[in-house]
């Protein structure tokens, strides 16, 4: 199965007699429903389907609306980029909403276009900008175990959240491990291997390139504890701090474009830590202005240099 077809079982799954609850955007219930995504949600679950004109800010304020006066709704976002034209709504409107402690839930479900070669109108991968500007809770979603915890756990759930997908791994065979050894509660973080040489925190959307990592340590003989960190704002560290204690060495892996990473924060707290020999922060390169032209728009890794670095 691939990404995009397990993450529309999840939703049909958490929304099953759900009937109360609206989901609402553009093409959620006819064309390609949002590649694939919202289909067949009205006919398995029964929840009311309503597709919208492109109307961010006024969209964001309806689903906002509908949560202060009890029902619950899910905003299906084709592009995380639109959010900005409904800036106000998530940081005025938000303000306001959250007094109240409503019992109903919204969730913006984005997705985030990161697959290359769409020009500079689409190179806004920042879920995390978009969550600090009102301390909103966002969550990113790589893989199956870390879908079925936080679709699970926030997609009807009182309050408000930005959950976060990847268009590059729409198409994609569906990223699978084989256990969750730990997590954060809810979702924040999860951990899916444990191995004695050297720590790996993925960030974002860069689950693929630790997996990758994974995979030419073992070629070297090595094993490393693999996290994926899917909350957008900074988390209890202390777990993966004390990994990194253990193995000596961690890997912070981050494929955001913005500076405003909860990445940074844990790169910090490594840094206090005696017990971590080596630190290697992996963050994307804008040095020139490549990036605003077509171009691959993704986080390639030299493994080599970054094991021997991590090693010495």
């Amino acid at each position: 199965m691939n990404y995009v077809g397990f993450v529309n079982q999840e939703l049909k799954k958490a929304l099953k007699d759900k009937k109360g609850v609206i989901v609402f955007g553009q093409n959620v219930g006819t064309g390609s429903c949002v590649s694939g995504l919202s289909r067949g949600i009205e006919k398995e679950t029964g929840c009311r389907v309503l597709n919208t004109q492109n109307s961010e800010n006024t969209l964001v304020g309806a689903g906002f609306g509908m949560m202060r006066n009890g029902v619950s709704s899910i905003y299906i976002m084709k592009q995380l980029d639109f959010l900005l034209l409904g800036i106000d709504q998530l940081v005025n409107t938000y303000n306001y909403i959250r007094v109240f402690k409503p019992s109903a839930s919204f969730t913006i479900l984005a997705v985030v276009v990161d697959n290359g070669y769409q020009g500079m109108q689409s190179s806004l991968n920042n879920l995390a900008d978009f969550c600090s500007i009102a301390r909103i809770p966002g969550y990113a979603i790589t893989n199956r175990r870390d879908a079925e915890k936080i679709i699970g756990a926030h997609l009807v759930s009182p309050g408000f959240r930005i959950i976060g997908l990847s268009q590059r791994l729409f198409g994609r065979e569906l990223i699978d491990f084989e256990q969750v050894i730990s997590c954060e509660a809810d979702g924040g973080w999860l951990q899916y291997t444990d191995g004695a040489d050297v720590t790996i925190a993925c960030f974002n959307f860069s689950i693929p390139q630790g997996r990758g990592l994974i995979e030419a340590l073992k070629d070297k003989g090595k094993e490393a504890s693999l996290f994926s960190i899917n909350s957008s704002s900074p988390v209890e560290w202390s777990p993966i701090i004390a990994n990194a204690c253990q193995t000596g060495a961690i890997v912070v892996i981050d494929d955001i474009k913005s500076v405003n990473s909860p990445s940074v924060d844990l790169v910090a707290r490594a840094r206090g830590e005696e017990k971590i020999r080596t630190i290697t922060h992996i963050t994307r390169d804008f040095s020139s202005l490549d990036w605003l032209r077509p171009n691959a728009d993704e986080l390639v890794l030299n493994n080599k240099n970054i094991i021997h670095q991590a090693l010495k």
